[in-house]
């Protein structure tokens, strides 16, 4: 069961705090009533630190996406189209939990709280999981070019998110190349360079294959409604590698 799934299936506790605390309360604010007191005092129904990372990512997802879509001052039915059509397709979310989302989406869209707010909370809470970091901007990436065009305003503030999160050049790059055309995309994506050798392409493959196996992602605080998304980048990984490999006759 995901992360939604246990928050609106049973009751549970959880603290978060900041600007993504307050769009979770409002959302879920339903399990802090009186009747839940005793559970929580309890330590019954709380979260793990696991799911507490999960619910985190989960809301800064959503909230982020608000506030990215709502840059250039105003939100179309077809932007709104395409969050649901990533919730549902690409994330896989069935109807409980993406109403959740859509709830989480809309909510920050009212929230006095701005897109560099969110983003500053998200990198106090994962700073040390460049992974995480990572997968935001991918995320952030996806939604903008599903209508098959990054606009000035939505790339500005996926660069700001960038800055916010401390990614070097090369690691925004290696993301940027897989929606951006470049002429060097599969070296990109490893973070290499054409003037690389053999053994700094294999060394920077193993490296990435460790840190973005989804198994491995998961246990970092990706919530299962994500996963789907670890094992697209996981497999972008291999393809630019193979493409690389072929290119130079490695083996």
């Amino acid at each position: 069961m995901g992360i939604v799934g246990k928050l609106v299936g049973g009751t549970i506790g959880f603290a978060l705090g900041g600007p993504l605390g307050a769009v979770a309360g409002a959302v879920f604010g339903h399990i802090f009533d009186q009747n839940n007191r005793q559970l929580l005092e309890d330590g019954r129904g709380r979260l793990s630190g696991i799911e507490q990372s999960q619910l985190a990512f989960f809301v800064a997802a959503f909230s982020m996406l608000a506030k990215l879509v709502k840059a250039d001052g105003r939100i179309s039915r077809q932007e709104l189209a395409e969050v649901e059509q990533f919730a549902r397709f690409e994330l896989g979310l069935d109807q409980q939990s993406l109403q959740v989302a859509m709830n989480i989406f809309n909510t920050a869209l009212n929230s006095p709280a701005a897109f560099e707010d969110f983003a500053a909370q998200f990198y106090q809470l994962f700073y040390s999981q460049p992974q995480m970091l990572e997968m935001m901007v991918e995320i952030l990436f996806r939604v903008s070019i599903a209508d098959g065009e990054l606009s000035a305003s939505e790339k500005k503030l996926i660069e700001t998110a960038a800055t916010i999160f401390r990614l070097t050049e090369p690691q925004y790059q290696a993301i940027a190349s897989k929606y951006i055309k470049s002429n060097d995309q599969n070296y990109e994506i490893l973070g290499c360079k054409r003037s690389d050798s053999d053994q700094q392409v294999k060394q920077r493959y193993r490296q990435l294959v460790q840190m973005y196996h989804p198994d491995k992602i998961s246990g970092k605080g990706l919530p299962e409604e994500f996963i789907q998304l670890a094992e697209d980048k996981f497999r972008q990984i291999q393809q630019a590698y193979e493409a690389v490999k072929a290119e130079r006759g490695m083996r």
